[in-house]
C-alpha cells in the first residue's frame, strides 16, 4: 500500500532517499516540488531522473482523496468541495473569497491580481477539516449531528490546503488565511492538526505564516493549556455560544465535562503564556442567546480577559430547529457587549445557499 507523501517530514524523505542510494539534495527538490511548486504527480518533477520519479510513483500517493463534486455559491465568492477518502469516508472543505467586487470570479473584467496577496486586503480563506465527522455532538452543527467517523492524518489535512492552493495558483492568487473550522474538533485530533500546521509553516516549503492560521475548539481545556505551553503564534478561537452552563449544556454536550469557568481560566492561562488575544465564536440563535441580558452575562464572564467576540447569525441545519437572529437583534447584542467593554464583530455569512457556512459541513450533503 502506497504512503501519502504529505504525511512525511523532510527528514523522513531524506532518510528514505538515503536508503535508495540517492543524493541528499534530492530530498529538498522533492520537498520544494510538493510545497512550493504544488506538484501533484511525480511526472511533474522534471528536475528528477525518471528512475526516481518512477520510485516515487510506486511508493507514494499524491492524491489522498477523490473529488466527488463541488458547489459554488450564487455570488461566486464561495466554493465547497466534497472529497471521498480511500476508506469511503467523506469530508468537505471550503474556499472563501473576500474583497472588492472585482474579486467575484464571475466578473470577467476583474483586474489582474497581485502576485503577493499575503497581507493584502483581498483575502482567500480556506476552511479545512481535521476529522471525518465529529464526536462533540453540538446540536446546531451538521457535522456534530453525523457523529464521529475518524481522525484525519496530518497529510490528509495538508492535502486539502494544497488542493485549493493549486486552484488559486491558476488564477495568480495565494491562500491568505487557513481556519481549522471545518469538519471535526481540531483539539480532539491535536497531534495531527499541529503537525499539519508545522509542515505548512516550514520556511523551505509552503512557508505559510503561523499567524494566518486559526484553530477553533469547543473548549477542550487540557489541549488549550497544552497549546498555551507551546507558545504558538497560531490564532485561537473558542466556540462558546452560551454564558450559562445549563444553557450551554443544552446545545453543547462538551459542557458536561468542561464548564464555562474552566474554559475561561484556560483562556486566561493562554493569554498569560502567549500575550495573544482569544476569539470567542458566538452563533446568534433567535430568542436563545441573542438578547442584551445574555450579552451582559457574557461580558461579566469575559471581563479582564484579552479577547474579542465573533458573532454570526446561526447557519441553518436540518437537525436543529433553532433560527438565526435578525439584523436588529444582532446589532443590539453587539452594542450591549461593547458598552460593557467587550469588543464584538458581527461576521459576514458566506456560502449559506450551498451549506458551506460554519456548522453546515456534513460530508455528504453534496452527494445527492
Amino acid at each position: 500500500m502506497t504512503q501519502l507523501i504529505y504525511d512525511l517530514t523532510l527528514e523522513e524523505i531524506a532518510n528514505l532517499l538515503k536508503d535508495w542510494k540517492e543524493p541528499a539534495y534530492r530530498a529538498k527538490q522533492i520537498w520544494q516540488g510538493v510545497y512550493q511548486h504544488l506538484y501533484e504527480s511525480p511526472d511533474e518533477f522534471s528536475n528528477l531522473p525518471i528512475s526516481l520519479r518512477k520510485k516515487l510513483a510506486e511508493e507514494f500517493t499524491f492524491t489522498p482523496f477523490q473529488v466527488r463534486t463541488y458547489l459554488d455559491s450564487a455570488d461566486g465568492f464561495t466554493r465547497k468541495t466534497l472529497f471521498e477518502l480511500p476508506d469511503g469516508n467523506l469530508i468537505e472543505a471550503v474556499l472563501m473569497r473576500y474583497g472588492d467586487p472585482a474579486d467575484n470570479p464571475q466578473i470577467k473584467t476583474a483586474a489582474p491580481y497581485s502576485k503577493n496577496l499575503r497581507g493584502a486586503r483581498k483575502r482567500r480563506t480556506l476552511c479545512i477539516s481535521t476529522q471525518a465527522g465529529c464526536a462533540m455532538g453540538c446540536v446546531f452543527c451538521a457535522t456534530g449531528q453525523m457523529g464521529f467517523k475518524r481522525h484525519l492524518s496530518s497529510g490528509e489535512i495538508i492535502a486539502q490546503v494544497l488542493y485549493y492552493a493549486r486552484i488559486l495558483k491558476e488564477a495568480n492568487e495565494l491562500v491568505t488565511n487557513i481556519v481549522l473550522m471545518g469538519m471535526g474538533e481540531p483539539f480532539h485530533n491535536y497531534d495531527n492538526t499541529m503537525t499539519a500546521i508545522d509542515r505548512l509553516n516550514d520556511q523551505d516549503g509552503f512557508n505559510f505564516g503561523a499567524r494566518r492560521f486559526t484553530i477553533s475548539t469547543v473548549g477542550l481545556v487540557p489541549q488549550i493549556r497544552r497549546f498555551a505551553d507551546e507558545k504558538r503564534q497560531v490564532n485561537l478561537a473558542i466556540s462558546l455560544h452560551a454564558a450559562d452552563d445549563d444553557e450551554r449544556l443544552a446545545i453543547m454536550p462538551v459542557n458536561k465535562r468542561y464548564k464555562i469557568e474552566d474554559i475561561i481560566e484556560a483562556c486566561k492561562y493562554y493569554v498569560e503564556q502567549t500575550g495573544r488575544r482569544v476569539t470567542f465564536e458566538w452563533a446568534l440563535i433567535n430568542g436563545v442567546n441573542d438578547t442584551p441580558q445574555v450579552a451582559k452575562k457574557l461580558a461579566s464572564r469575559l471581563k479582564g480577559l484579552l479577547c474579542h467576540v465573533n458573532a454570526i447569525p446561526l447557519n441553518p441545519t436540518a437537525g436543529y430547529a433553532g433560527r438565526a437572529t435578525n439584523h436588529e437583534r444582532a446589532i443590539l447584542f453587539k452594542e450591549s457587549l461593547e458598552q460593557a467593554g467587550i469588543p464584538c464583530t458581527i461576521r459576514m455569512r458566506r456560502g449559506i445557499d450551498i451549506q458551506a457556512g460554519c456548522g453546515q459541513l456534513a460530508g455528504g450533503s453534496l452527494s445527492a
